[in-house]
């Protein structure tokens, strides 16, 4: 059993971190920021060719991860591979001991540095858990037996700002029949939104880790409110990232301030940070958080 799983069963105010592969072959900038995060984390979330931008592969990056005695959670889209590629790269998981997996359908290639690429699609993320799904136990998505099979703690994404929400919630719903144990949220900046959320979620008897992305100045944040889908973050964090003579710093604070809120509130099972180029500040988050 994983790390992050039993922090989840146990109760415990689980948290994870997100880390990107390099654009090239290096990984040592990575690997610093990972050892930074240490034993403060119960699971580094490896992104799988983040908003369809060339990278390493997660799976390559969860294999450094692991031979440093880190817990990496495997981040896996529908985008670039069909279901044969999918469960091969699920099998070679499980083989190096990878025990987390999170199932994202994945941003299209139009968006990304490489916009001629073909998207695949074969299965979206509710088909990447029904796959995870049946490979633990024993089978594959062509009803052939496997001789051994991988075991994952499965995990999927939801956004509690989704407008209308009730669309979140079924597919939550298909994500958890399909064998989605935790989610991670897109990123959240207020406490009023997870409270509602919380509600909502109640009868499903799921783990929530909230997502938070610190801000690093009042224009990145009119950025998101503008341009991405499902994050609203409110006038008076923009005025107050306006106001500091070090926005970046402010912005870490106010990261930390909300997970301490949350926490404190009960109002999720713990926190998943996305610092975005900026791993290195994680341990700064979780101090500004008590954690």
């Amino acid at each position: 059993m994983s790390l992050l799983q039993k922090a989840l069963e146990n109760n415990e105010f689980a948290v994870t971190a997100e880390l990107a592969p390099p654009k090239g072959i290096d990984f040592s900038h990575a690997l610093q920021c990972a050892e930074l995060f240490g034993e403060r984390v119960h699971g580094i979330n490896v992104t799988d060719f983040q908003s369809a931008i060339l990278r390493a592969t997660s799976l390559a990056m969860c294999k450094a991860l692991i031979d440093m005695g880190l817990e990496p959670v495997f981040q896996i889209t529908g985008r670039d591979r069909n279901r044969l590629a999918i469960q091969g790269e699920m099998l070679s998981a499980g083989f190096f001991g990878v025990e987390n997996l999170l199932a994202l359908t994945g941003d299209h290639p139009t968006v990304g540095d490489n916009p001629d690429a073909k998207p695949v699609y074969d299965l979206d993320s509710v088909g990447i858990l029904q796959a995870a799904t049946l490979l633990s136990q024993g089978v594959d998505m062509g009803g052939n037996k496997l001789e051994t099979y991988p075991s994952f703690f499965l995990g999927a994404s939801v956004t509690p700002e989704y407008d209308p929400i009730e669309l979140q919630l079924i597919k939550m719903q298909k994500k958890i029949q399909a064998g989605a144990k935790f989610f991670q949220t897109q990123a959240i900046y207020s406490i009023e939104t997870m409270k509602k959320f919380k509600e909502l979620t109640k009868p499903f008897n799921t783990k929530i880790l909230a997502g938070i992305i610190p801000l690093k100045s009042a224009g990145m944040a009119k950025y998101m409110n503008k341009n991405i889908p499902g994050i609203n973050v409110p006038d008076e964090l923009i005025e107050r990232m306006k106001k500091s003579s070090e926005p970046a710093k402010e912005g870490i604070k106010i990261a930390g301030e909300l997970i301490y809120e949350l926490r404190d509130k009960n109002l999720c099972d713990g926190v998943h940070i996305m610092a975005i180029g900026a791993e290195e500040n994680v341990p700064l988050i979780l101090d500004e958080a008590r954690l």
